[in-house]
């Protein structure tokens, strides 16, 4: 095998290995900022939806008096972030947004099985802010952002028991549902679902792109390394072989080898040189005797 190929073969050994290295190391990154990405987006949207209930709950609901004998959902915190969500999603249909809890008064807000989970994480731990989770959905990965929901003095002047509850609220929902609350009881929890498709597809993308990269400036390298390989390395070896040769064949009338610069073919061939010309001297001594 020839100095060149075992050489290029050594390189390529090499990049392979770096090369899946920073692969390995590349795409974790991509990853987690594609993540990141998305924990952005449902906290954004959550502080969106909280703010939306901020907002019903201190400047809507005073301006409704408890006693109308119309029941308006609209004063209701709950409901007026999740209509507020749902404007939103007529642009973002994959996102969504629902104040789970166990046992609601609109049917809409019932939790399903994962939710009821997500809720039992914040009941078992109270002091738990957040929670950020993934799961599969029909139309990809989604991340989620939930968030405790605690019955406050305000909820409890209606989910208490249907006694205290308003009139209007009972002949919409009934009374079998939404009653029962406790104070600072956590009774559901606000879930921001993010779709992860497009930002993992993005960092995919950017990924093999990357290696695409890579690989073409790992070719590009291992051309130019080749070439001043044989420059530099290749050819002067080559000469030495020949001259080599030719020498040991009788034929001592070869030039010297170029001997200029520093480096360590130019100290082999100075080297040479001087071995060829003791070798000359020797020759003439034994022709004379």
């Amino acid at each position: 095998m020839k100095l060149q190929l075992k050489f290029s073969l050594m390189f390529l050994l090499g990049f392979g290995i770096g090369l899946a290295v920073a692969g390995d190391v590349c795409f974790g990154f991509l990853q987690k900022s594609a993540r990141s990405q998305v924990a952005s987006q449902a906290k954004l949207m959550m502080e969106s939806s909280l703010a939306a209930r901020i907002y019903t709950n201190e400047q809507i609901k005073p301006m409704v008096d408890h006693n109308d004998p119309v029941f308006h959902p609209q004063t209701v915190p709950a409901y007026a972030a999740t209509e507020h969500f749902n404007y939103f999603r007529k642009a973002y249909p994959d996102y969504t947004y629902k104040e789970a809890t166990l046992n609601p008064t609109n049917p809409r807000d019932r939790a399903t099985d994962w939710e009821a989970d997500v809720v039992n994480i914040f009941r078992n731990d109270p002091t738990r802010q957040d929670f950020l989770g993934e799961r599969d959905t029909p139309k990809g990965p989604a991340l989620y952002m939930a968030r405790p929901i605690k019955a406050s003095p305000a909820c409890l002047e209606c989910h208490s028991f249907p006694k205290v509850a308003p009139v209007s609220m009972i002949k919409i929902y009934g009374r079998a549902n939404g009653f029962g609350w406790q104070p600072d009881e956590i009774i559901g929890a606000q879930i921001v679902s993010v779709p992860m498709a497009l930002p993992v597809a993005m960092a995919n993308k950017s990924f093999r792109d990357l290696m695409t990269s890579l690989i073409a400036v790992g070719l590009c390298v291992l051309l130019v390394l080749n070439l001043m390989l044989y420059i530099f390395v290749i050819r002067p070896v080559r000469r030495f072989a020949v001259a080599a040769d030719e020498i040991s064949k009788g034929n001592l009338e070869i030039p010297e080898l170029p001997a200029e610069g520093k480096d360590e073919i130019s100290t082999l061939a100075r080297s040479f040189n001087r071995m060829h010309r003791s070798l000359v001297k020797a020759m003439s001594m034994l022709d004379r005797h």
